[in-house]
Protein backbone atom coordinates (compact mmCIF):
# COMPACT_ATOMS: atom_id res chain seq x y z
CA UNK A 1 0.00 0.00 0.00
CA UNK A 2 1.53 3.31 -1.08
CA UNK A 3 0.89 6.64 0.57
CA UNK A 4 0.92 9.83 -1.41
CA UNK A 5 2.20 13.06 0.08
CA UNK A 6 -1.17 14.70 -0.56
CA UNK A 7 -3.05 12.08 1.45
CA UNK A 8 -1.11 12.69 4.67
CA UNK A 9 -3.26 14.63 7.15
CA UNK A 10 -1.77 17.76 8.64
CA UNK A 11 -1.92 16.62 12.25
CA UNK A 12 0.53 19.25 13.51
CA UNK A 13 -2.02 22.00 12.76
CA UNK A 14 -4.38 20.61 15.39
CA UNK A 15 -1.85 21.14 18.16
CA UNK A 16 -1.29 24.89 17.71
CA UNK A 17 -2.42 26.75 20.82
CA UNK A 18 -2.50 30.32 22.02
CA UNK A 19 1.13 30.27 23.16
CA UNK A 20 2.33 29.11 19.76
CA UNK A 21 0.26 31.72 17.93
CA UNK A 22 1.66 34.46 20.17
CA UNK A 23 5.19 33.23 19.53
CA UNK A 24 4.61 33.26 15.75
CA UNK A 25 3.14 36.79 15.97
CA UNK A 26 6.14 37.98 17.99
CA UNK A 27 8.61 36.55 15.48
CA UNK A 28 6.75 38.17 12.57
CA UNK A 29 6.72 41.49 14.43
CA UNK A 30 10.44 41.28 15.10
CA UNK A 31 11.29 40.31 11.52
CA UNK A 32 9.17 42.84 9.66
CA UNK A 33 8.53 45.64 12.16
CA UNK A 34 5.28 47.36 13.05
CA UNK A 35 5.14 49.64 10.00
CA UNK A 36 5.61 46.89 7.42
CA UNK A 37 2.98 44.42 8.72
CA UNK A 38 -0.17 46.34 7.55
CA UNK A 39 1.34 46.59 4.07
CA UNK A 40 2.05 42.85 4.03
CA UNK A 41 -1.50 42.04 5.18
CA UNK A 42 -3.01 44.29 2.48
CA UNK A 43 -0.95 42.49 -0.14
CA UNK A 44 -1.98 39.12 1.24
CA UNK A 45 -5.64 40.14 1.27
CA UNK A 46 -5.59 41.40 -2.30
CA UNK A 47 -3.82 38.22 -3.44
CA UNK A 48 -6.45 36.04 -1.79
CA UNK A 49 -9.23 38.17 -3.30
CA UNK A 50 -7.74 37.84 -6.79
CA UNK A 51 -7.38 34.09 -6.33
CA UNK A 52 -11.04 33.74 -5.29
CA UNK A 53 -12.21 35.88 -8.20
CA UNK A 54 -10.16 33.83 -10.67
CA UNK A 55 -11.43 30.59 -9.16
CA UNK A 56 -15.08 31.66 -9.31
CA UNK A 57 -15.05 33.02 -12.86
CA UNK A 58 -12.32 31.54 -15.08
CA UNK A 59 -14.13 32.60 -18.26
CA UNK A 60 -13.78 36.26 -17.30
CA UNK A 61 -10.00 35.93 -17.16
CA UNK A 62 -9.98 34.30 -20.59
CA UNK A 63 -11.94 37.24 -22.03
CA UNK A 64 -9.60 39.81 -20.49
CA UNK A 65 -6.43 38.14 -21.77
CA UNK A 66 -5.08 39.41 -25.09
CA UNK A 67 -5.44 37.10 -28.02
CA UNK A 68 -2.37 35.32 -29.34
CA UNK A 69 -1.25 36.54 -32.77
CA UNK A 70 -2.26 34.24 -35.59
CA UNK A 71 0.58 33.03 -37.84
Amino acid sequence: MTTSFLNIPLLFLQEIGVKELLLIALVVLLLFGGKKIPELMRGLGSGIREFKDAKDDPKKDAKDAPEAPKP
